[in-house]
């Protein structure tokens, strides 16, 4: 890149192979050889003394929309005020980058593919006005990021397990206490309050001591349930056990597992009418109120789609607050001890608590013999750490081995 006052990589070459032409024809009294370099050296004066481009190059960007299997599309359109071309320089997904020369106005499309799901970057560039002529360029302007969240894919569950308790008048599940809509529950003798409709004539005509006894027919409420998703966001952990340290994501990880299982929890959850909530833990994770119906299910949706690695949380850290009677989803892979601290106290004061292993099938082939040691001891601790939650009572699975069909299986078994 060059500004005015300072020759361009093109225009430098230029005025150095004049002197050399000059210098050959002074050394070889050759006029005719000097005479040649004639042309490079204006070149390069006027060149020099045009005023180089000015002003700020702008670049308008679209949001990005689904292009394919896996890839986004952004559209760009650069320009700058009495510019001949602005020079973006892109770079797609992180990884590849390219160059474009585009006249003021004129658009271009940018596709890039998504490895996982979750919050990231297709396009970052920066900008600059060129000078088609004098192959002069001006300064870059700030760099601009598209940031985008990619949706994990979807999964149906055709049935969740329900709380031990369910709570609330209403809803899509027969509960246990009086109210209406439910399996009969008993015959009662009438009170003040009670509809006059309900009143059962069979039963007061069997039952009744006295003139005046009447009997009503009582039914169990439909209740719902509260369901709370946790994610434990502090690991995003990949297949190739030599990526851990390298901090690289190849292939499918544990944060996509945990947002794919997330997903499909909350929409199985919305379909049978209840209420679903979303926390994310580590430092900074956000949460979402638990809601019903398809407008906080897209709310609940994008938040999935939004979560992203987060630093450890402090060990003493006030645990995220849930609805009562609610049944606990928590996503973790259990390499650290905390997330298994909150699911047994969860368990302690009367939440079903499941607990979902979302660690991918780990591979050790590329470790060393170092590292597949540490490797065996830190699997081994959390293996020691899913047997305790067993013993604390609370349901464990690993969604990559079919956890949709462990669900159902354990809703079948509580009902």
């Amino acid at each position: 890149m060059s500004r005015r006052g300072v020759l361009a990589p093109g225009v430098a070459a230029g005025a150095v192979g004049a002197v050399l032409l000059g210098a050959t024809g002074l050394a070889t009294a050759r006029p005719d050889i000097a005479l040649l370099g004639l042309p490079l050296v204006v070149t390069a004066a006027i060149t020099v003394a045009r005023p180089g481009p000015s002003g700020n190059p702008h670049v308008v960007v679209t949001d990005p929309v689904p292009a394919g299997e896996g890839e986004v599309s952004t559209v760009l359109c650069a320009g700058a005020l009495g510019a001949e071309a602005v020079q973006v320089r892109t770079v797609l997904g992180s990884r590849v980058t390219r160059d474009l020369v585009l006249a003021p106005g004129e658009r271009a499309e940018a596709r890039s593919g998504a490895r996982h799901s979750g919050p990231w970057f297709p396009v970052s560039l920066t900008a600059r006005i060129v000078d088609l002529e004098g192959s002069d360029g001006g300064p870059a302007a700030e760099p601009v990021l598209v940031a985008h969240a990619i949706a994990p894919a979807e999964h149906q569950i055709a049935q969740l397990p329900l709380p031990d308790r369910l709570t609330g008048l209403h809803g899509a599940h027969a509960g246990r206490r009086p109210g209406q809509g439910g399996d009969p529950r008993d015959v009662h003798p009438y009170a003040p309050g009670d509809e006059r409709r309900r009143i059962d004539w069979r039963a007061t005509a069997r039952l009744a001591r006295r003139p005046g006894d009447l009997f009503v027919r009582r039914t169990d409420a439909m209740s719902d349930a509260s369901v709370a998703i946790v994610v434990d966001g502090v690991d995003d952990l990949a297949g190739d056990a030599l990526d851990w340290s390298q901090g690289e994501r190849e292939g499918v990880t544990s944060l996509d597992i945990a947002r794919e299982a997330a997903r499909a929890i909350a929409a199985a959850t919305v379909a049978q009418g209840d209420r679903v909530g979303l926390h994310e833990l580590g430092r900074g994770g956000r949460t979402v109120r638990a809601g019903a119906g398809g407008r906080h299910l897209a709310r609940v949706s994008a938040a999935i789609a939004g979560i992203a690695p987060r630093p450890a949380m402090a060990r003493r850290v006030r645990m995220p607050p849930l609805p009562r009677g609610a049944i606990v989803y928590l996503l973790s892979t259990f390499l650290d001890g905390q997330a298994a601290q909150f699911a047994e106290a969860w368990a302690s004061i009367g939440h079903r608590v499941i607990a979902i292993d979302t660690l991918p099938h780990t591979d050790a082939t590329r470790l060393d013999a170092r590292e597949r040691v540490a490797l065996r001891l830190l699997l081994a601790e959390r293996t020691q750490t899913v047997a305790e939650l067993r013993r604390a009572g609370i349901e464990t699975l690993r969604w990559t081995d079919d956890g949709a069909a462990s669900l159902r299986r354990l809703a079948r078994r509580r009902s």
